[in-house]
């Protein structure tokens, strides 16, 4: 099959004929239709996130089933299917527990095993993390389904708690910020986007958030989160971003009582992110947020199905497999803010 490879941390990617993987006992092959570019792809290529190498990046897709393991009940050859980007193994207590998400055992597509920038990708575990995709939404669409927006609904949904009237703060219009804010805003939130990117923020007012504010209009994170304290009572800030200094005015543009989650893999820079102080004397709640399990997808397929969320708006443009190499690479300079870039094998 084809598939985009890189050998070691950096080098460059390439386009080439690998073997198809073997499918597991307790797994399904799968034929991918679509599968997106995420800067998490970029980190592990760059080694921010460690990887066995060589491998084959991506872990956000969509297609259908082409073999089914010999311990594998209740799907078919055909079946149109996504997954987590977090596989749990199905047989643990945390994934008993209906949370695979941080399953102590897991996998992961393109950062465990080779992922879904290829022409076939394997599911370990399926009756575990396979989930049945609607007719009516596109194996495009439905690509950014396995990273940014099911973590940007679990962070939002289940970890926020957002409720109607509720005022988000979003630190970071990438992919994850911008699906946070058509979640948020389908909830009946007011959502206020902090980004240095006009067409970040042009974007995110597109999809539904109320203000969009440049970090650097106010002398940077600190200065920010005044302007938001004054602007509003913040009940839910993410930092949708990983960073420091996004992590800390988060934490500082809430409300007393207010929830930070946070969203963004801080990879390695976390010992000095969250201001304790204001933990303490705001009662602020801190929350991780990793990725969604399956049972929980059900609910984001309701949000879309019905129409209340379009995921295909957050994609910029579909380009080939081969195409890869170079999205890979233009990572370095660019980012997420123009929207998701879809491959097609």
């Amino acid at each position: 099959m084809r598939a985009v490879v890189y050998d070691a941390y950096g080098s460059p990617p390439e386009l080439r004929h690998v073997e198809e993987p073997a499918c597991p006992r307790d797994g399904v092959l799968v034929a991918v239709e679509a599968t997106g570019v995420c800067r998490s792809d970029w980190h592990a290529w760059r080694g921010h996130d460690p990887v066995p190498v060589p491998m084959v990046p991506g872990h956000e897709w969509a297609g259908r089933i082409s073999a089914i393991g010999p311990e594998v009940d209740g799907w078919e050859v055909g079946d149109r299917v996504t997954a987590p980007f977090v596989l749990g193994c199905g047989r643990c207590a945390t994934c008993a527990r209906g949370d695979s998400q941080v399953c102590p055992n897991q996998a992961q597509p393109g950062f465990t095993f080779d992922g879904s920038w290829a022409e076939v990708v394997a599911v370990p575990a399926a009756e575990a993390n396979l989930v049945h995709l609607p007719d009516q939404l596109s194996a495009e669409a439905a690509a950014s389904l396995g990273c940014r927006l099911a973590t940007a609904h679990r962070a939002v949904v289940d970890r926020g708690g957002i409720r109607t009237g509720d005022v988000v703060a979003v630190h970071g219009a990438g992919g994850v910020g911008l699906s946070a804010v058509m979640v948020a805003a389908a909830l009946g939130a007011s959502v206020v986007v902090v980004d240095p990117s006009p067409a970040a923020r042009d974007r995110a007012l597109r999809l539904g958030a109320r203000e969009a504010v440049d970090p650097h209009a106010y002398d940077g994170p600190d200065g920010t989160a005044r302007y938001l304290r004054d602007m509003a009572e913040i009940d839910v800030s993410l930092d949708a971003v990983g960073h420091p200094a996004t992590a800390a005015g988060s934490v500082r543009c809430l409300r007393p009582g207010g929830k930070h989650v946070q969203v963004g893999l801080l990879l390695g820079q976390a010992a000095y992110a969250i201001p304790m102080d204001v933990v303490v004397s705001r009662e602020i709640q801190v929350l991780g947020s990793h990725g969604m399990p399956s049972r929980s997808y059900p609910d984001l397929l309701e949000l879309v199905t019905r129409g209340a969320i379009e995921p295909a708006a957050l994609i910029a443009r579909t380009t080939g497999l081969e195409d890869g190499p170079a999205e890979l690479t233009a990572m370095d300079v660019a980012s997420e803010s123009g929207g998701i870039v879809v491959l097609v094998p």
